[in-house]
């Protein structure tokens, strides 16, 4: 999950020389720095790419912006018009930034060391340009879906071309896997899950894979309960982020046996520390260590997470998973 962040004094050294943080994302030198703070700090076997998944309705033409304390704000489509107006073709030409970026660091990281590539699944980040940020109800973005569905469905092709366009040009750049973060799967009924989540990432995955064969893809459709199993079975994912809710024997059972696991440490588990991290992290390790499995965070590391707790649980894996 997310390396790179306010947890890390280095990080919050360099946020301050970035200014904006699209700038930031747009910046290779500072990207680079971003990316590589935690791979120096912990030796992680793989870096993620410093970015995020708002650049790709920034490069279509969506104003896009970031409020301190309130996170990020996007001016909200609010008709067809607003979707005429966005515009697919530039969207590479527009991202070079991120790709120089991900050239540079496959050139410096060390040879053991995995480079991800990543981007936002389509419902995920359609609920960002439909509700003009977070949201805790999705009501626009539902609206579109019932009310207007076809308009919803033109905006969710132009996001699954984007996200593919994307995801290939990080690939050509030096990305050797990918992962595709649907954060607000959890969001959908389980009918519209599968149609907005796993079909478009379902289509997604299998034109990334006439293209770059040899290159894993990671799905995290966050929150997505007993639906995981289709996608384990239908996606043609190499591998499923589980967020922390998922059973481990369930997903031993059910989604193991078809395509690596990684996850799913609580975050506040890791914060808290302990004797109770170290008991959640061999548990962790005892229930899916046996099979296809990534050691990894059910979601994202959160600022106040003390660094020492971050080195122990490094040690604690490498220690007991081999």
């Amino acid at each position: 999950m997310r390396q790179a962040g306010r947890y890390l004094p280095e990080y919050r050294a360099l946020r301050r020389t970035a200014g904006g943080f699209l700038d930031f994302c747009f910046n290779p030198e500072l990207a680079v720095e971003a990316t590589l703070q935690p791979i120096r700090r912990y030796e992680f076997d793989a870096a993620i790419l410093f970015s995020d998944i708002l650049v790709v309705p920034h490069a279509l033409g969506q104003k896009v912006w970031f409020e301190e304390g309130r996170g990020p704000r996007l001016e909200a489509l609010a008709d067809a018009a607003d979707l005429d107006r966005l515009e697919g073709e530039a969207l590479v030409e527009a991202l070079h930034p991120v790709y120089t970026a991900l050239a540079v660091l496959s050139g410096c990281l060390p040879p053991e060391t995995a480079l991800i590539g990543f981007a936002g699944a389509p419902w995920t980040v359609a609920t960002y340009m439909l509700e003009g940020g977070s949201s805790r109800d999705f009501a626009c973005a539902k609206h579109w879906m019932a009310e207007r569905p076809q308009d919803f469905a033109r905006l969710m092709e132009l996001l699954a071309r984007a996200t593919f366009d994307h995801l290939s040009a990080q690939v050509a750049a030096g990305a050797e896997v990918l992962q595709i973060f649907d954060s607000w799967a959890g969001a959908l009924s389980l009918d519209d899950m599968r149609r907005w989540s796993l079909e478009p990432l379902s289509e997604i995955v299998r034109r990334l894979k006439a293209a770059h064969p040899d290159v894993p893809v990671i799905l995290f459709p966050r929150a997505a309960g007993e639906v995981y199993r289709d996608f384990a079975r239908e996606s043609g994912a190499d591998a499923l982020s589980l967020d922390s809710s998922v059973d481990l024997m369930w997903a031993r059972e059910e989604l193991q046996t078809r395509v690596a696991v990684q996850g799913n440490l609580d975050p506040q588990t890791l914060i808290a520390g302990g004797t109770r991290l170290d008991d959640e992290v061999r548990r962790i390790l005892a229930a899916l260590g046996q099979g296809p499995f990534i050691f990894n965070l059910g979601h994202g590391i959160l600022p106040e997470t003390p660094l020492e707790n971050v080195a122990r649980l490094v040690r604690i894996v490498r220690d007991t998973g081999g």
